[in-house]
């Protein structure tokens, strides 16, 4: 999404995904004009890596059974804020984050942005536990649109006819999947739409806020959050952590560094590559999740949901491919 006023227009889509995705990361992209060719295929590099982490994480989170979702998401900003903060200390970077404490409207903000990362982590763990990762992959296939939604509705963004048309289509493949599978896929439009909205609230926050100062404020704001769930699970089913091997004891402690590291990948692959590249990296974590789930784990695929997910599909490309024309036209032009 983009913050220019209405009155010009914007390149929403792809690129606008991206860009919304780079303020998430806490950076600024500069154009990719010029670059060397090592430089660009180390951002693409980067950014994959990036992305098939993240398309791996329902795996990772399967192994750390028998803890739940509730325990997991707590002990996630828990580890994440420890790494951070390990991470500031490395980098002697504890300067740039007390500037930004001193900045109260970044300081609502990062809160702000951390209630919605963590509507996003539970509900996509709750998901991933329970038997619906690929509704989870829906989810961020149906991101783009969001995105190009709330663009028009919060930014007040113009968009081309081809996009109105992709959202008609996403709209359709919504109905499809409600009509003819019989549920509602609230996991998915949740997922799509917290990290929508979170988004936009880091697009406000822009390049003020670095991506580890980023997520060190908004598990900061957590962390109370965290620990009244870790001490509500201990005194009802008891705490996992420690209690079942070594090895589990290890996979659990690295959520925080699983969390961390794609984020910081990709804010290196972010900055040397376009942002129609980081566009179109994107879709493979929602890919490999969606392949996770059919093919591993075994999720139903009724045709209905395969003509639903066909229509998101059929929208993405449209999406895709208007934002790549847009984008060369308006290069042409200048």
């Amino acid at each position: 999404m983009s913050s220019e006023p209405a009155s010009r227009p914007t390149e929403a889509g792809v690129e606008d995904l991206a860009e919304s995705a780079a303020s998430t990361a806490g950076i600024s992209l500069p154009p990719s004009s010029g670059e060397p060719g090592r430089e660009r295929t180390l951002g693409t590099v980067y950014g994959l890596i990036a992305y098939l982490l993240w398309g791996f994480l329902p795996l990772y989170f399967l192994l750390l059974a028998p803890t739940g979702p509730f325990e997991l998401v707590a002990w996630r900003i828990v580890l994440s804020l420890v790494f951070c903060a390990l991470l500031l200390t490395v980098t002697r970077t504890w300067g740039r984050l007390v500037a930004i404490m001193k900045q109260r409207r970044l300081l609502w903000l990062t809160a702000l942005a951390g209630v919605l990362i963590y509507i996003n982590w539970q509900v996509f763990i709750l998901g991933a536990l329970s038997g619906h990762v690929i509704e989870t992959s829906l989810g961020y296939f149906v991101n783009p649109i969001v995105t190009v939604m709330l663009g028009v509705l919060v930014l007040h963004e113009r968009l081309r006819a081809t996009q109105w048309v992709a959202i008609g289509i996403a709209v359709a493949a919504v109905i499809v999947i409600i009509v003819g599978y019989g549920a509602f896929p609230w996991i998915a439009l949740t997922l799509a739409a917290s990290f929508g909205l979170y988004g936009l609230v880091k697009k406000q926050v822009g390049p003020s806020v670095d991506a580890v100062s980023g997520l060190t404020l908004e598990t900061m704001w957590l962390t109370p959050i965290a620990a009244i769930v870790l001490v509500v699970v201990a005194g009802t089913q008891g705490l996992t952590m420690g209690a079942y091997g070594w090895e589990h004891t290890v996979l659990l402690s690295l959520t925080g560094v699983i969390t961390a590291v794609p984020l910081l990948l990709f804010a290196a692959g972010a900055r040397r590559v376009s942002l129609t590249t980081i566009g179109l990296l994107q879709f493979a974590a929602p890919i490999l999740q969606f392949l996770i789930g059919w093919l591993v784990l075994q999720e139903p695929m009724p045709l209905e949901r395969w003509i639903g997910f066909g229509l998101v599909w059929v929208a993405l490309i449209v999406l895709t491919v208007d934002s790549i024309v847009h984008a060369r036209r308006v290069r042409a032009a200048r």
